[in-house]
């Protein structure tokens, strides 16, 4: 079995291996050669916390996946991570357990090559302004999705604390983005501004104003993932001439934003445009004029992991990284 951790997926493995490889299984889930079981939740109600277990498999390349993801809110007081996560990969045609990886670093990554993936072919050709909403853990890699498939020309942040949203923009700078970033400590003036908009929060309210958007504005909402959670309010759903999620399934239980505008009767799942994977398999249009407004949103799926898993044990073999043990 081969072991990687982060720092070795991270050396090998880019955001343009993650959109390719997130590409392939969207057009293989939609030619029905994904298997996608529904994922175990263990929760242990005395310290808050849930274990996550997400089985998925490719039938076409006869690879299966395990992500096991604990969330532990009481670990930062001890030094440790909230979130902790590992990846197993078996090899399907003979059941051997081929590689164990870090998930932390992949989670994020998949989940901007959804959001790069959406925003090719729902933001305008043209968008140059792309706004963040919660510069946290997940927006990093949202960013490098956006700029991976449009010319940004300017990066808006915008955080509760104005200091962290700084940080966020050195960091950018750091990796090697050159793009000029600012800092916005109202929320409406980077929206107004946007061409695209990343929302990562775990918001429990809306986080930005429908009112404010300006025509053509394509939106990736990422953040909120449980049904109380919201980032989207229902202005914005509303105005939305088209809404494509990642997994409607998954959606339809997760996305807070979007089951609370169905129970409140002003908009129903029935509306929803399509999944991703139409898009990428050319099923459905994409982005049709430079007025409609876009949403994407994403709850995450275990294929997606499965997808990112493939490809880093492939350049891992390539390249000889890792640690190869006997189990």
């Amino acid at each position: 079995m081969l072991i990687l951790n982060e720092k070795q997926i991270m050396k090998s493995y880019s955001m343009k291996d993650a959109i390719e490889d997130v590409a392939s299984v969207l057009k293989a889930k939609e030619g029905n050669k994904i298997a996608s079981p529904h994922r175990t939740v263990i929760e242990f109600p005395d310290r808050d916390a849930s274990a996550l277990y997400m089985p998925s498999a490719d039938l076409i390349s006869e690879v299966a996946a395990v992500k096991v993801v604990t969330i532990f809110p009481q670990n930062p007081t001890k030094g440790m991570p909230t979130t902790q996560g590992v990846i197993l990969l078996t090899d399907a045609e003979n059941g051997s357990h081929i590689a164990m990886m870090n998930a932390t670093y992949l989670t994020r990554l998949r989940t901007g090559a959804l959001s790069g993936i959406a925003t090719d072919y729902l933001a305008k050709k043209d968008a140059t302004v792309l706004t963040v909403i919660g510069t946290g853990g997940m927006a990093f890699e949202q960013v490098l999705g956006v700029i991976a498939v449009r010319s940004i020309s300017k990066i808006l942040l915008v955080n509760k604390t104005i200091s962290k949203a700084h940080q966020f923009g050195e960091k950018l700078q750091a990796f090697g983005i050159t793009i000029p970033f600012e800092t916005v400590e109202v929320v409406a003036d980077a929206v107004k501004q946007a061409d695209i908009i990343c929302c990562a929060t775990r918001s429990n309210e809306a986080v930005l104003n429908g009112e404010d958007l300006k025509p053509g504005v394509h939106i990736n909402g990422i953040g909120s993932y449980l049904p109380h959670m919201r980032e989207i309010d229902e202005t914005s759903i509303l105005k939305a001439s088209k809404i494509v999620v990642d997994d409607l399934d998954g959606v339809k239980g997760e996305a807070g934003e979007f089951i609370h505008a169905a129970e409140n009767g002003v908009w129903s799942f029935d509306e929803t445009y399509c999944e991703l994977g139409r898009l990428v398999t050319h099923d459905k249009k994409g982005r049709e004029n430079n007025h409609e407004i876009t949403i994407f949103k994403s709850v995450g799926a275990a294929y997606y992991d499965l997808a990112v898993a493939k490809g880093v044990y492939k350049k891992a073999k390539q390249q000889n990284s890792g640690v190869e043990i006997d189990v």
